[in-house]
């Protein structure tokens, strides 16, 4: 995929096949995906760029997540299995995540550059500009990690 339009023909293909298999999970998150990249669209009155879309799409799974841990707390099996269903269809359209050993590789490089680029080891009141230099190399390298785990790898990493 290198642009938005293939992006959002690619999830219409995807709507007819699941119609097609009687799919009905995997129909409904499809036209989800597809209405949040239209509204995206409208809302910024111009076709998005696929960084806009891969952000939309990340929006979305932040979104479920977030339902998950409320599900999870309010003894909701069902809906939590619903969202974990929705956020595997999202990830789909999505670059591959990082995983954890990976991400902490990175985390590890960018703090490097960043002690070179300040002449001395960031401290945790620098967690900002350390954000943003991780950020910049996944955004660099197309990867895409959860955010709350980057920060907290940052984080370990600064203290440490």
């Amino acid at each position: 995929m290198t642009d938005a339009g293939e992006l959002e023909a690619l999830v219409s293909q995807q709507i007819v096949t699941a119609m097609k298999a009687h799919d009905a999970e995997r129909t409904g998150t499809l036209r989800l995906i597809k209405n949040a990249l239209k509204n995206k669209a409208i809302e910024k009155r111009a076709a998005l760029t696929q960084a806009e879309s891969e952000q939309a799409l990340a929006t979305m799974i932040k979104q479920r997540r977030d339902s998950i841990d409320q599900f999870a707390k309010g003894n909701r099996p069902d809906l939590v299995a619903k969202e974990q269903a929705e956020i595997v269809v999202i990830e789909e359209f999505l670059p591959k995540a990082l995983d954890e050993a990976g991400l902490a590789r990175l985390v590890a490089e960018a703090i490097g550059e960043l002690t070179g680029t300040l002449g001395h080891k960031p401290t945790v009141k620098e967690m900002g500009p350390a954000m943003k230099t991780v950020q910049a190399k996944l955004q660099a390298a197309s990867l895409r990690a959860d955010g709350r785990l980057v920060s907290e790898l940052v984080k370990k990493e600064l203290a440490g």
